[in-house]
């Protein structure tokens, strides 16, 4: 079904004026571009000195804490029922790569469907590629990619240990804002994902990621270092999901308040799962 980025809007703010509907009671939503947090450029005339210190000091700040030698333990189930897991989410990366519903699918230089530990209890979700996971086919692998290798280290995780992935499939022009029809052809690969691996907790990184999850149109800030909840279906429990900035906000909004308001959210979900926040 095609759907026009007005239809959204009209639709969307519709239904928020009236309140929350149950959700599977109303169509898909997602929140017009024009509300989109948009994250500014860096000044052109900053100190390239004090950029390169505050990059430093972000990055150690992440490191130094102490990584578990163990994998949490999987769910039971058979040596078979894994095998399945694997091979549906091969499968989805299949059809991802094969995808052409929207413009971006002949954009690309590759797809990017995600990665990760199948049973993983986190799963992390961003807003979409960048130009060195276009070119290397996984997420999350540039400047931002290894800033949230240190996050999830400061968790005293391995990146093997969570899955990570993205909104969207393959990268916009430019980095440009995903638009509304990008995301309407790809949240079905990103929910089939989901009911795959069915996380205890989401983790979603940034505006787009957060607003699309959960079909609102509040800013991050708002959102951020609350449990949110995210419905699979019309009959499952919600599971939790928090809200939290992107590690590229982070890089790019350097300072303090940022870097510990993301570490917070980050000790909430280990509470959640029962986890202790490691040491330096």
């Amino acid at each position: 079904m095609r759907c026009s980025t007005r239809a959204l809007s009209d639709n969307f703010n519709t239904l928020t004026s009236k309140g929350r509907l149950p959700y599977g009671k109303r169509p898909f939503l997602l929140p017009d571009k024009r509300i989109l947090i948009r994250i500014l450029p860096m000044a052109e005339k900053r100190n390239l000195k004090k950029v390169f210190d505050q990059h430093v000091e972000l990055e150690d700040f992440f490191t130094g804490f102490s990584v578990k030698s163990d994998k949490p333990a999987q769910p039971a189930g058979s040596q078979n029922d894994d095998n399945d897991i694997i091979a549906q989410l091969n499968q989805i990366a299949k059809e991802v790569d094969a995808c052409r519903k929207c413009e971006l699918g002949n954009l690309r230089t590759h797809s990017v469907p995600g990665e990760g530990n199948p049973h993983a209890d986190i799963v992390f979700v961003g807003e979409g590629p960048g130009a060195d996971e276009d070119a290397q086919g996984r997420p999350f692998v540039g400047r931002a990619g290894q800033l949230l290798d240190r996050v999830i280290a400061a968790m005293g995780l391995k990146r093997s240990d969570v899955y990570i992935c993205n909104i969207i499939k393959c990268r916009p022009p430019e980095n440009r804002d995903p638009r509304p029809e990008e995301i309407i052809s790809c949240l079905p690969f990103l929910k089939r994902q989901l009911q795959l691996i069915h996380p205890k907790i989401i983790v979603a990184l940034g505006a787009h990621a957060a607003k699309t999850l959960l079909e609102t149109n509040k800013p991050i800030g708002q959102l951020r270092g609350k449990f949110q909840d995210f419905y699979f279906d019309d009959f499952s429990p919600p599971i939790k999901l928090m809200p939290t900035f992107h590690t590229a906000y982070l890089l790019r909004n350097y300072s303090h308040e940022n870097r510990m308001r993301v570490w917070e959210d980050m000790k909430s979900v280990l509470a959640e799962l029962g986890l202790e926040v490691p040491k330096k």
